[in-house]
């Protein structure tokens, strides 16, 4: 019996893991137009895909204290397959903005671009983990 529950422990713990989406993770942002930047953690919302602000730095590297971590800066994003991601939403917050947002993950980059009424702004993230 013993036996039995320590195997459909481990089937519920790997299905977990195997339903994973490759964009989960920490990412690093470019840096915006005062030289700083961020890690966003993305993970699975439900169905859909989301990231929050996990740390703010500045220019040199110096952890920062923002009112921005915490906050959420993607929502709403679908996994389209082959590394494509579409109909979720982007907030920028050196712009305070929110823009309609698209993904693109190749290996541990991720192209990530908002368009608000035909105006778009882009940005290539790197993997943290």
């Amino acid at each position: 019996m013993r036996y039995l529950l320590g195997l459909a422990a481990a089937a519920v713990l790997s299905a977990g893991a195997a339903l994973a989406d490759p964009v989960e993770g920490v990412w690093k942002t470019q840096p915006d137009d005062n030289g700083h930047y961020g890690h966003i953690t993305i993970s699975m919302c439900g169905a859909e895909i989301c990231g929050v602000i996990g740390k703010a730095y500045d220019g040199a590297g110096k952890e920062l204290a923002s009112e921005n971590v915490g906050k959420q800066m993607i929502w709403a994003m679908q996994a389209e397959g082959g590394g494509q991601y579409k109909g979720g939403k982007i907030w920028a917050p050196d712009r305070n903005k929110t823009y309609n947002s698209r993904m693109a993950l190749n290996g541990d980059t991720l192209k990530v671009e908002g368009c608000v009424l035909g105006i778009c702004r882009g940005q290539t993230w790197t993997r943290v983990k």
